[in-house]
């Protein structure tokens, strides 16, 4: 008998690599809930919006190595949320050597989007002050 959650999906029995996806989905939606709201809170009301240029993005915002582990730790929970979601449709509508294909293909395409977006924010030159 599954255990119904309010959100309608079964928590998955026992302790295996499924149960692990529930609860990663379930913590990386509230990591993203309150990274999402702090990055508009410090965009939008603390900076002046119209005053940010990419300039001072480069020099203010990723010239820090707290904002720049802010930002890719929110690139990190976006891939990991929406993959995983993606993934949870693909286990749902999908049988056979579709599915392990599709998988595969969408495991191999968040990491490409995951490094090629962790080398964006890590290889920006940090600016000379």
């Amino acid at each position: 008998m599954a255990v119904y959650t309010r959100s309608g999906r079964a928590r998955p029995h026992g302790s295996g690599f499924e149960l692990g996806i529930w609860y990663l989905m379930r913590l990386s939606g509230l990591a993203l809930f309150v990274l999402a709201l702090g990055h508009f809170s410090i965009t939008h009301f603390v900076f002046d919006p119209a005053t940010q240029t990419a300039q001072w993005i480069v020099d203010e915002r990723w010239g820090n190595v707290l904002w720049r582990t802010v930002d890719w730790l929110m690139l990190t929970m976006v891939v990991l949320h929406s993959f995983m979601g993606v993934r949870t449709v693909v286990q749902d509508y999908t049988h056979g050597g579709a599915r392990t294909a599709l998988t595969m293909l969408l495991y191999l395409t968040g990491i490409v989007l995951f490094l090629m977006g962790t080398m964006a924010v890590m290889t920006l030159p940090f600016p000379v002050k």
